[in-house]
């Protein structure tokens, strides 16, 4: 029945999102994206996220929908963390990273289900992984089956979160994407998308763009290195 309704996908311009995104174009009817501006020290994720959506776009003609951008500066403003500030990335003393930023993705989730509530779509898609991430609450699977249940009770409508990605490790995401899409959604991927919490688009590596050295960065090439490379990752 999915290929009858429309779904709309938390679309940062990263890689998990760009999967995600591919992955609802297989499967619903139509998709729109949806991408929140919260002062995020890697905001260049949203100057390319359009690019990559068009290209995305060429690949599913015809599937695509309408764009959304919100500004949720008000996240940034009350954040102390590495993604909001420019501040070390280290591991704090809870042992969750610093780029952790408190409530992001259940703010994302209700804004997104409060939007498709307006335009009529129930089904939500997110990058979350539970597989390769780095500790986040937020990203939990229990975490987005909860949220589920609230926000189905609370717009008393039925609402559906999907996160593809929940138990691939990023080897199996870029297998995915090729699945879906083969070498060009790969290539795209991994030249239009940006994941570098730094947000650095100096160099381009086999894996894509970043600084190298952040957990993102280092959670995409270990990612990249296994899928490319499966026998020598398994040796």
């Amino acid at each position: 029945m999915l290929d009858r309704e429309p779904a709309l996908v938390l679309f940062s311009g990263g890689q998990d999102s760009a999967t995600c995104l591919a992955w609802a174009l297989d499967r619903f009817a139509s998709v729109e994206t949806i991408a929140f501006d919260y002062g995020q020290r890697h905001r260049v994720e949203l100057d390319c996220r359009m690019a990559l959506r068009e290209g995305i776009e060429r690949l599913w003609p015809g599937k695509l929908g309408q764009d959304h951008l919100l500004d949720l500066s008000v996240l940034g403003q009350i954040s102390e963390t590495a993604l909001t500030r420019d501040a070390e990335i280290a591991f704090g003393a809870d042992g969750l990273p610093t780029t952790f930023v408190p409530g992001r993705n259940l703010l994302f989730f209700n804004l997104a289900a409060a939007l498709g509530y307006r335009r009529g779509i129930r089904h939500l898609v997110g990058g979350m992984c539970e597989t390769d991430y780095s500790g986040y609450p937020d990203c939990r699977d229990d975490t987005l089956k909860a949220l589920q249940v609230a926000l189905g009770l609370g717009l008393d409508r039925r609402i559906v979160i999907h996160t593809p990605l929940m138990w691939r490790d990023k080897a199996a995401t870029w297998a995915l994407a090729e699945k879906l899409g083969g070498a060009d959604l790969v290539d795209l991927i991994r030249t239009e998308s940006h994941s570098c919490y730094r947000g650095d688009r100096s160099q381009l590596h086999a894996w894509g763009y970043g600084c190298a050295d952040c957990p993102a960065c280092e959670l995409r090439e270990k990612g990249w290195a296994a899928y490319s490379f499966p026998s020598a990752s398994s040796a």
